[in-house]
């Protein structure tokens, strides 16, 4: 059923049933999560594209503008770096996957806070925990040990171990790689950016290692040649000048080079280029098995073993960026769990979803890379906060619930229905083949005006999208999005294509 009055009259969806906050060893409660998802049965699809969203419900003139909200834009205007092309509306507040502006205005949420809000907005659990952890502990720096650090790592190489990646086969009990038969650490810090600097860094601190040991030379010996990097084209790792040099994208390296030198492009899935681009000088290659800002492009199977069987020829370490596509969006734990382990990285790196909001990142790495790291070679004041961590197990605990799972795959795979039809309803607009996986997918398009101006339109029908790349749009909603609101974001965005071809 297509209904306008569901988008702007439709209730707050139900809390997610809480963990015990704060306690030892919880875990959320399959019966109560089981209540919740039970009204999400999967339906029949739609046999033509829905015709209810073909006009605007909302217009953001500025005559429509009320005095508090226009007055919020224009201190904004004089005091906040104009780095943002934001919408002239304010946002005020959410719940799950719907948010509210300063005047009244509700949007469906599809872009998540660009892939982080997992849980949506003003969950009640995380809200508890970050209220009853910050009147608690808030801050103690990295100098002392606190509960929180320790207890967020152990759970991720925990799961990591039973679900599978970084070596451990699905279901395993120890690391099924040769080299990685000791086990896991984590490095948090506060942004996928500095994860990403800090797998950059380590990895460099490897190869000059391995390289020492494999010439007789010393780790300080500045004529050590095992100093590049390799990316791809089309990936996004971060705007600090580390990870902005790994960032293969022109309109955010022009303005800022020289970048740090000795990284060399390749392109994702090219077999033919791997050979050439990594050798014996590589010290790191850092890849997205499902591209985010780039377009939401996944890696093959066949190419992340050619890639992984590549670093193990050159003593190379190999970084799975997962940020935008781990921590359950792919549908699995990591976007790589499910394939075999010779597909493997060494190191992952993480943030977005992992605190639902509240800011921290992590670098998960086998012991047999973490071994070099000792005292003072890395840190950070911030990172791996009491709060954070606390949020994070929190968060954690709840994704990685098999009912809350097993809800989230039903999900995806309806929402996925639903986009393998549009490119066969607007052939002449969209690219053949959807893209991504679980909660992570791409829609191309055949010009590249389009995607920007159909987050646009969507915008003015209710429901946030985002672009990826120069040519898609971007689908990454809330991991407990239930059936309904998959729905209302569907027929919005056939609205959308449908108002493109008329």
């Amino acid at each position: 059923m297509h209904s306008t009055a569901r988008l702007t009259h439709l209730s707050s969806p139900l809390p997610v049933t809480r963990l015990q906050i704060l306690a030892r060893g919880s875990s959320a409660t399959p019966l109560a999560a089981a209540r919740r998802y039970a009204s999400n049965a999967v339906s029949e699809l739609p046999a033509s594209p829905s015709t209810r969203y073909l006009k605007p419900i909302y217009d953001f003139s500025a005559d429509t503008q009320s005095s508090a909200t226009k007055s919020t834009i224009a201190l904004g205007d004089e005091y906040l770096l104009p780095v943002y092309a934001r919408p002239p509306f304010v946002l005020s507040h959410g719940r799950g996957s719907w948010v509210w502006d300063a005047d009244g205005r509700k949007f469906l949420d599809f872009s998540a806070g660009i892939a982080v809000n997992a849980l949506g907005h003003a969950d009640p659990g995380v809200s508890e925990v970050i209220q009853q952890q910050s009147s608690t502990l808030l801050h103690t720096s990295n100098v002392y040990y606190h509960e929180w650090a320790p207890k967020l790592a152990q759970l991720l190489v925990t799961l990591t171990n039973k679900e599978g990646g970084l070596g451990y086969a699905t279901g395993g009990t120890s690391p099924s790689s040769s080299a990685a038969k000791q086990g896991a650490k984590v490095f948090f810090a506060n942004s996928g950016t500095e994860a990403n600097e800090g797998a950059l860094k380590i990895a460099r601190k490897v190869g000059k290692d391995r390289w020492a040991a494999a010439t007789g030379g010393t780790v300080d010996d500045p004529s050590c040649p095992k100093m590049r990097i390799v990316c791809f084209e089309n990936s996004f790792h971060g705007r600090s000048m580390g990870a902005l040099s790994v960032t293969s994208t022109e309109k955010y390296q022009i303005p800022f080079r020289p970048l740090i030198p000795g990284v060399s492009v390749g392109k994702l899935n090219d077999l033919e280029c791997l050979h050439r681009l990594i050798t014996d000088d590589t010290c790191a290659v850092i890849v997205e098995p499902i591209q985010g800002e780039g377009g939401a492009a996944a890696a093959t199977e066949e190419w992340l073993r050619a890639l992984r069987k590549r670093c193990d020829e050159t003593g190379t370490v190999l970084i799975f960026d997962e940020i935008q596509c781990g921590l359950y969006r792919s549908g699995n734990l990591w976007a790589h769990s499910a394939f075999p382990i010779d597909c493997h990285p060494d190191v992952i790196t993480m943030a977005k979803p992992l605190a639902n909001g509240y800011p921290i990142g992590a670098v998960l790495l086998r012991d047999t890379i973490a071994s070099t790291m000792t005292p003072g070679t890395h840190g950070t004041t911030f990172g791996g906060s009491p709060t954070a961590c606390a949020v994070g197990h929190h968060v954690l605990n709840r994704l990685s619930d098999r009912v809350f799972v097993s809800h989230m795959k039903e999900m995806s795979a309806y929402m996925n229905n639903r986009l393998e039809v549009l490119p066969k309803w607007f052939s002449a607009i969209l690219q053949p083949h959807v893209r991504g996986r679980g909660f992570i997918r791409g829609l191309g398009f055949n010009d590249v005006s389009h995607p920007g101006e159909v987050v646009r339109l969507a915008r003015e029908r209710g429901v946030f999208l985002l672009t990826a790349g120069k040519d898609a749009v971007r689908l990454v909603p809330s991991l407990n999005v239930n059936k309904e609101e998959v729905d209302i974001a569907m027929d919005v965005l056939e609205g959308c294509l449908s108002s493109l071809r008329v």
